[in-house]
């Protein structure tokens, strides 16, 4: 056989057997999808579907029927290995009422227990199957998710501490309510971790008025730390931004004239060592401590009390106390040279308001009058030429 017709050959037989076994292929593709979609259309057999178990449906609350023929019962429970019982009753009521309850069916959040019987979760407590369940949520909520991953509470799971909260910690499981519904409910979420900072705030002039009046205008425990990306209140660019934080009210002109509050508090603290050195390592770096009093160091943190309470920190009484957490020789004289956040005027700081005024013109004066010292001079010159 010549070289020719030999080339001609194996080409010819190469391309058989790739046309062979891509036929082979083909027909097996088409069997897998055959068989898949019969394996779809047939019902589920007695040992996944149990009998005794209604045709799921879900209702128009959102909650699935066949999942309440069990759920339905307040003595349905599971112990964990390390010995934890675990309700597994649902009252639909409760879910009914909840922001979840006409969106959302069983299914939709427990996925993982579509089949019937449900497995078994490889965990050992309650505490660690929360854990593999709670990310459940980024399914619909996936932008507060990621916040949550620059919060210091995942960096505390991260770290491997359990009892860091997640989602349904806060939130709940199936009676999640809208934050606007309740905002003292804001304080007794925090308050399960945080019982020590709760108390002190429950007693200050912003818990007291939340507890006893609903005052729908101060501060919760989100407004000054966030929802999602809680970040450590121990860092130097939240000591930075705290000055900013009590600016978003007592800076508010209408709000602090409804409670009778100066409206100069944030202007005056800018104005004076401590707000304008504040200023400076703004501008700086937001990583660079500020060491110079912020409002918390003289109002307190989570306890502020009223100016004209016995213990506030910044009542005349004790107030020198409290510029001795920074200017350790400093003396009843010392402490009253501050004004309170008041600007001077005639019926407050009436020496000191005089003396401005007094500067207030006397500096224009004099550099106008400079100034027609100079033109004059000038004329003169001129003049004589």
């Amino acid at each position: 056989m010549s070289p020719v017709a030999l080339a001609v050959y194996r080409v010819s037989r190469l391309l058989l057997l790739i046309a062979f076994y891509g036929a082979v292929a083909a027909g097996l593709l088409l069997l897998s999808s055959a068989r898949g979609l019969l394996a779809r259309e047939s019902p589920l057999s007695d040992a996944q579907h149990p009998a005794s178990l209604p045709a799921q449906e879900h209702s128009a609350t959102g909650s699935d029927t066949s999942c309440l023929t069990c759920h339905s019962d307040p003595q349905l429970e599971m112990t964990f290995p390390n010995g934890e019982v675990l309700s597994l009753y649902l009252d639909v009521e409760d879910f009914q009422h909840s922001v979840h309850g006409a969106r959302l069916a069983c299914s939709d959040c427990h996925q993982r227990n579509i089949a019937v019987p449900h497995q078994s979760p490889r965990v050992q407590s309650w505490r660690q199957l929360a854990l593999v369940e709670y990310e459940v949520c980024k399914r619909c909520h996936f932008e507060n998710y990621t916040r949550t991953l620059d919060s210091m509470h995942f960096d505390a799971m991260a770290e491997g501490k359990e009892d860091a909260p997640i989602c349904t910690d806060c939130h709940g499981a199936h009676t999640v309510i809208k934050l606007t519904e309740s905002r003292r409910e804001i304080a007794n979420t925090c308050s399960r971790c945080h019982d020590d900072i709760a108390d002190e705030y429950r007693a200050s002039v912003h818990g007291t008025a939340l507890t006893e009046d609903d005052n729908p205008d101060v501060p919760v425990c989100i407004t000054c730390h966030g929802v999602h990306n809680i970040a450590s209140a121990r860092t130097a660019s939240f000591r930075q931004a705290s000055v900013d934080l009590c600016a978003g009210c007592h800076a508010d002109k209408q709000l602090t004239s409804k409670y009778e509050i100066s409206s100069d508090v944030f202007k005056t603290y800018l104005d004076d060592f401590h707000g304008k050195t504040v200023g400076f390592y703004q501008e700086d770096a937001s990583e660079v401590w500020p060491d110079v009093a912020v409002c918390t160091d003289c109002h307190g943190v989570h306890d502020m009390k009223k100016v004209d309470d016995p213990e506030s920190s910044v009542i005349k009484q004790n107030l020198v106390t409290t510029c001795r957490q920074c200017h350790e020789g400093a003396t009843a004289n010392f402490s009253s040279a501050w004004l309170s956040h008041y600007a001077p005027s005639p019926d407050n700081a009436p020496i000191v308001y005089v003396i401005k005024q007094y500067y207030r013109f006397l500096i224009p004066a004099m550099i106008f009058g400079l100034a027609l010292n100079i033109v004059l001079d000038l004329w003169r010159l001129a003049r004589n030429r």
